[in-house]
């Protein structure tokens, strides 16, 4: 008789394979259901942070987990603890004005990242940036969004 073999169990959150397809997927469903995701994403709440690209001068989307304080928004740019700053970032330091989704909610933004004595406050409304900022030896910025 052998050995019962454990279930294998699927990793949480892992990562998908093409995050191009998979945000096309998730813009779509946020924009068809005013930012209510439905599938795997339900019941979470996302942003869709629109900038334009600094070399490119084209609109890029950005699929975000946010905090809200009073009527700023926060953000990180991990890029999953990707070793370099994400390209939504890169453009907002050269155009700092973006467009922000939230729900059915749209609105013009002005970008900055967070001064250094900002960053202990603002981290308790994205508490996930502990565990991006394991995943990689660059400080996560923190970016403020204002209307």
């Amino acid at each position: 008789m052998s050995p019962e073999q454990p279930t294998p169990r699927k990793p949480p959150s892992q990562i998908p394979s093409d995050m191009n397809a998979f945000n096309r997927k998730v813009i779509d469903d946020f924009r068809a259901n005013r930012g209510h995701l439905t599938g795997p994403l339900a019941g979470r709440t996302l942003m869709l942070l629109t900038t334009t690209g600094a070399k490119s001068g084209k609109e890029r989307i950005a699929v975000l987990g946010f905090g809200k304080d009073g009527d700023r928004y926060v953000v990180i740019a991990s890029g999953n603890g990707a070793p370099s700053h994400p390209a939504w970032y890169l453009n907002l330091q050269a155009r700092p004005i973006a467009t922000v989704e939230v729900g059915a909610d749209k609105f013009k933004a002005r970008a900055r990242t967070a001064r250094a004595e900002e960053r202990d406050a603002l981290k308790r409304l994205v508490p996930y940036i502990e565990q991006q900022q394991t995943l990689t030896k660059r400080e996560i910025p923190i970016v403020v969004l204002e209307r």
